[in-house]
């Protein structure tokens, strides 16, 4: 109601610079009341749409339906980079686009910012990407970094989160571009300083625009931020992400409402859901410290590596002069002799390895994720499902790299058969799942009705 049905800004009278100067509801920003949601070109897309086709839900849901194909179609192209053509980039993007959490996102109309954050977040992806691979042989591959600043920018103006993008960026950049490229350490250093400062930049330009200030929010949208005991917020803020996590591995439960006492308050060391606290860091660390220990036995390969999920269960292996020189031909590294001088040539590009691709996962869960943790700034939710949506891009590549593994590492048939039938299954249900919650989203009542085991009390 107040981002579309009584916002000014969607007016064809109102004169559209307002978006620029107004939040997400169409409150001033500097305005003691505004929530400093700061999204303009999502409110724009809701002003084309309004200046189309009126107060006419249908054509909203088209646009966010279409955008959210955009998306997975970007996502399933730059999954492509990370396991090649075949079936495992066929998984990654079965599991995006049938995941249930994106129910919110897609079929929630406001959910719109986080899916125009999401596509141009892989926008500046891509054009980084494409830097990185022209980095040092192209002249043009400057342009490609203003690309992806800009698109940086722009995803931030659909949302706020859009702007972690550039620091994923630097890390497939560390960890992702091959050591061969990387002879040149100048340019590395020039392009992450780039990423840097744009970063920067772009923070600083917000928080001017938005007054200075932080929002302020009522004590149930967000109890533990409102709560005395700092323990409790302590306990309680470290808690959340584990339930985040959750609701991705299994959506069984959601709701469009989290706020109030949905999630109870953990008020004293002993509350038994500190366990999964504990579990959730532990094994996150656990994974960070395994995956960087073989990332760095790899970097000692000095680039000697192929990475195609074939080799070994982790998808990398380190090999002697001449083995390496035997699977350079298997891999599409062909020899040419002119003048006398061998030339090698690649044919196919070089794939991360298993431990690569699981750092780059983590950062694209984790680093979106960031502004929704509390730990900067107070935010006026308990959990929404809408935040996840970019978050569940670093966790269906973790799935699908670790379903990989399995399937390598099983020496029969049968084992091989089982992982990828599983993985089938995972697919299904969770296109299962989507479907059945989208009926949830048919009108109010039924919205309503939905929440009322998670949030009774609202």
């Amino acid at each position: 109601s107040r981002a579309i049905k009584t916002n000014q800004d969607l007016l064809p009278e109102t004169p559209w610079t307002h978006i620029f100067y107004n939040d997400f509801w169409g409150t001033l920003l500097t305005h003691s009341g505004s929530h400093k949601s700061y999204r303009p070109l999502c409110t724009l897309s809701f002003r084309l749409n309004h200046a189309i086709g009126g107060m006419d839900p249908w054509g909203y849901h088209l646009v966010n339906v279409l955008l959210h194909a955009a998306v997975t179609g970007l996502f399933t192209n730059f999954s492509r980079i990370l396991f090649g053509d075949g079936y495992w980039t066929l998984i990654a993007g079965l599991l995006f686009a049938s995941h249930p959490i994106h129910t919110e996102a897609v079929a929630g109309i406001v959910g719109r910012a986080d899916i125009g954050a999401c596509l141009f977040f892989l926008f500046s992806l891509m054009c980084y990407v494409k830097h990185c691979s022209t980095r040092g042989s192209s002249p043009s591959t400057w342009g490609w970094v203003v690309g992806a600043g800009l698109c940086a920018g722009c995803s931030m103006l659909w949302k706020e989160q859009g702007v972690t993008v550039l620091a994923v960026s630097a890390v497939y950049d560390i960890f992702i571009i091959p050591a061969l490229y990387k002879r040149k350490n100048l340019t590395l250093f020039i392009s992450i300083g780039l990423l840097t400062s744009w970063g920067t930049a772009l923070l600083g330009v917000r928080l001017y625009w938005m007054g200075n200030k932080p929002p302020s929010f009522s004590n149930s949208d967000n109890p533990a931020a409102d709560s005395d005991s700092f323990l409790t917020r302590t306990l309680t803020f470290f808690y959340l992400p584990t339930k985040n996590l959750w609701l991705l591995l299994c959506p069984d439960t959601l709701s469009f409402d989290w706020s109030m006492d949905a999630v109870p308050l953990l008020k004293a060391v002993t509350d038994w859901r500190n366990l999964h606290t504990v579990a959730f860091y532990a094994g996150l660390l656990l994974l960070a410290y395994s995956s960087f220990k073989g990332s760095s036995s790899e970097r000692e390969c000095n680039g000697r590596t192929v990475m195609n999920g074939k080799q070994n269960a982790n998808g990398h292996s380190c090999h002697s002069e001449m083995e390496y020189k035997t699977l350079e031909v298997k891999s599409g590294f062909t020899a040419k002799e002119e003048n006398g001088i061998k030339k090698h040539e690649m044919q196919k590009p070089q794939l991360p390895s298993t431990e690569n691709i699981v750092i780059l996962s983590l950062s694209l869960l984790i680093v979106p994720f960031v502004p929704a943790t509390n730990l900067f700034f107070y935010v006026g939710f308990v959990i929404a499902e809408r935040v996840l949506y970019v978050p569940s891009m670093g966790f269906c590549l973790l799935v699908t790299v670790g379903v990989r593994a399995l399937y390598v590492k099983a020496q029969k048939r049968f084992l091989k058969n089982l992982v990828f039938c599983s993985t089938a299954a995972l697919i299904v249900f969770y296109g299962l799942k989507t479907v059945v919650r989208n009926g949830d989203w048919q009108n109010e009542e039924m919205l309503y009705r939905s929440g009322i085991k998670v949030n009774p009390a609202k």
